[in-house]
């Protein structure tokens, strides 16, 4: 019996899977009885964050409860490929294990794009750079922080600095974040 895992917004993905996000919709199979924290998650490959994600739906399964539906749904020939994969990811997998089947669907991919934009928004941004440690001061950090337990600008302005005047000073935070972001390599192009 494998313990629980808690989920956060990051879930990780051999950069050999990448193809699944094209679909729009996948899944993946990970060993062990997986409770999402959050509904959208953020899909890192080769270092990098690649994709936004919305989990629609979570299944439970003993290993020898999956089918050949489950495997080529997850991109696998059949069951038996699917099951060796799963051996050479966790090692030991008996039939009596659990497995999680996590349903995705992507809501955006993230990279440079021709609009200059990344396909993030401000808080997206503030997590990435702390989740990353960018360098920054911690008064930066403070207010990337306050941002995230905010949810906006306009409400971290007022409370950090009195006034939705602040507001600047966030976006030039925000800015300066997602510019070592991407020269980090944690955002690139797609």
């Amino acid at each position: 019996m494998r313990r629980i895992v808690y989920l956060g917004r990051h879930l990780m993905l051999k950069s050999k899977y990448l193809d699944k996000l094209d679909n729009g919709r996948f899944t993946t199979i990970r060993l062990g009885i997986i409770r999402p924290k959050y509904r959208e998650v953020f899909i890192h490959s080769g270092g990098m964050v690649v994709a936004r994600a919305r989990i629609v739906n979570v299944l439970y399964k003993r290993v020898s409860e999956l089918t050949d539906e489950d495997a080529v749904t997850d991109g696998f020939i059949s069951r038996d490929s699917l099951i060796d994969e799963l051996r050479k990811i966790y090692g030991d997998v008996s039939s009596n294990d659990w497995v999680t089947i996590l349903m995705l669907e992507v809501t955006d991919r993230i990279g440079h794009r021709d609009d200059g934009s990344v396909g993030l928004g401000p808080i997206d941004i503030a997590r990435l750079a702390l989740r990353y440690n960018v360098p920054m001061s911690e008064e930066e950090r403070k207010i990337l922080q306050e941002l995230i337990n905010e949810g906006s600008i306009r409400k971290a302005a007022i409370k950090l600095f009195g006034s939705f005047r602040g507001r600047v000073i966030i976006r030039r935070v925000v800015r300066r974040a997602l510019k070592h972001l991407i020269s980090m390599g944690v955002i690139t192009d797609y």
